[in-house]
């Protein structure tokens, strides 16, 4: 049990007898009255996101959740098939429960799964990614001066904001919390 104060996003509890993930978490203080947490869950069954607000002194439940790294292989279809590293099973992963994180997978990638009462309940990519630009804008000389970035097409599909100096073929570190570009990867 914690108290609602400490409620991060990203974190699993337990609301009305399920399972919830929470989306988005924001301390609010009000003047005179009471201050609260304003919280945006997703039901881990449904899928459905609802609003909750809590008391800042509130207990709530917490469960315990395994997390076990994983390897990713490969997307067949909807599903995205990671293996355990310690005994090489293999486990489809639906797209559902991937979420935003699908944008940073790609083949051999090191993920962070979380697991409750044996069933996976999450799937966290690292906080950095390196991936190759495959479309980018020709390099103006003399636009290094300037700073000013430029939209680039990333190997899983994503566009990104990247300086004017990153060309098509170079290999760039991205922040997947953010999408925000960090540097050129070494």
């Amino acid at each position: 049990m914690i108290n609602a104060i400490d409620l991060r996003k990203g974190r699993t509890i337990v609301h009305d007898g399920e399972l919830a993930i929470v989306h988005d978490c924001r301390h609010v203080a009000k003047g005179n009255k009471g201050s609260y947490m304003q919280t945006k869950l997703k039901n881990f069954k449904s899928g459905k996101m609802y609003e909750v607000r809590f008391n800042v002194n509130e207990r709530i439940e917490i469960p315990f959740v395994e997390t076990k790294e994983y390897e990713f292989l490969y997307r067949d279809g909807q599903d995205f098939v990671v293996m355990d590293q310690e005994s090489y099973d293999q486990f489809p992963i639906g797209e559902a429960l991937v979420g935003d994180a699908a944008q940073w997978l790609t083949p051999n990638l090191k993920v962070s799964c979380q697991i409750y009462e044996g069933q996976m309940i999450s799937l966290e990519p690292p906080l950095t990614v390196t991936l190759q630009v495959t479309e980018a804008p020709p390099v103006v000389k003399g636009a290094t001066v300037t700073n000013q970035p430029k939209d680039v097409l990333l190997e899983t599909g994503v566009r990104i904001r990247v300086p004017a100096f990153i060309a098509e073929g170079e290999r760039v570190n991205v922040d997947t919390r953010t999408g925000a570009y960090i540097e050129r990867a070494k």
